[in-house]
């Protein structure tokens, strides 16, 4: 007898679990590490000591969370919700085609991954990089510096929904290949933990700190794929670059990174990416898992928190 495939529910403590994490971990270490990260994508001529001089001359601590209210809010709030939607939709969806379990788990991932980018991550990393990487004119004498909404409006006056969306197609390659990464090199690692610890048993569970230990691993891996973002960043930013092409293409970002700044120009910003991929994994396993423990105590349900 074949067995049933079922769907995983999907339960609205879980989501709101899922926001509540995302928030705060993007308001704790979260922003001002995505902030080191996007200067040095933006200046790569900088390295992590002059980003974080950069970064403090830019507003002293608050420097460190610009673009955190409303962008990073807006996209901390709804990206978990979609993607626990679409991952779960998606994964059920190539179960039914065939595929076991390790192979549905990345294909929901990278389509939940893909979603996140067009639906709500694209217009939020956006902002956050023009946030960033905008010269600003605090310090010019009678020029009151425009806010995070007057800019949004005036780049959406200037060049509609395709300004406030610039680089999504690389944000929707990042999300894809960060999810496919995440999913399978934390599984790797998790199968390896196993070995080394005998627990090759169906119902062997790892433990709290073997789970956050293979998701931290798994988290700091996916930066492989830094050369997106570094393209991702380029394609966003406001700092004025009298050699960048006009109507940037992601193939065009890449030659235009290349050609100025070599292979190094690709990565930079990769080591406060991986220091922001092992604190979101081990934030949401580690704090997720005692907010499951809260939330099932309210509710009777225990909902697994996805970011």
């Amino acid at each position: 007898m074949a067995q049933t495939i079922e769907k995983k529910p999907v339960s609205f403590s879980n989501i709101l679990l899922g926001a509540g994490l995302n928030l705060s971990e993007v308001t704790t270490l979260g922003q001002p590490l995505e902030v080191v990260k996007t200067t040095m994508a933006a200046h790569r001529e900088f390295n992590f000591l002059q980003a974080t001089k950069h970064v403090w001359s830019r507003g002293g601590i608050f420097g460190f969370y610009q673009g955190l209210i409303p962008w990073a809010w807006i996209e901390a709030s709804t990206k978990g919700a979609v993607l626990l939607f679409v991952s779960a939709e998606a994964e059920y969806r190539f179960k039914v085609l065939g595929l076991n379990n390790f192979g549905a788990g990345i294909m929901g991932g990278i389509t939940g991954g893909v979603t996140q980018a067009y639906l709500t991550m694209g217009f939020c990393t956006c902002m956050k990089t023009v946030e960033i990487t905008r010269q600003k004119a605090a310090n010019v004498p009678g020029v009151i510096p425009q806010s995070s909404w007057q800019v949004f409006k005036s780049i959406y006056k200037k060049e509609g929904i395709r300004g406030i969306n610039k680089g999504v197609n690389a944000v929707a390659i990042r999300q894809m290949t960060n999810w496919g990464s995440r999913f399978g090199l934390s599984r790797l690692v998790e199968d390896g933990i196993r070995k080394l610890t005998g627990k090759t048993g169906k119902d062997d569970k790892l433990t709290a700190l073997e789970k956050i230990m293979a998701s931290a691993i798994g988290g700091g891996l996916s930066a492989w794929n830094q050369p997106i973002e570094v393209i991702r960043v380029e394609m966003q930013s406001k700092k004025e670059d009298p050699n960048r092409p006009k109507n940037l293409t992601v193939g065009k970002t890449f030659k235009y990174i290349y050609q100025s700044n070599g292979l190094k120009g690709l990565y930079r910003g990769v080591t406060p990416r991986v220091g922001l991929g092992i604190w979101q994994t081990v934030f949401m396993v580690g704090f997720g898992d005692m907010a499951r423990e809260f939330v099932a105590k309210l509710t009777g349900e225990k909902p697994a928190a996805k970011h």
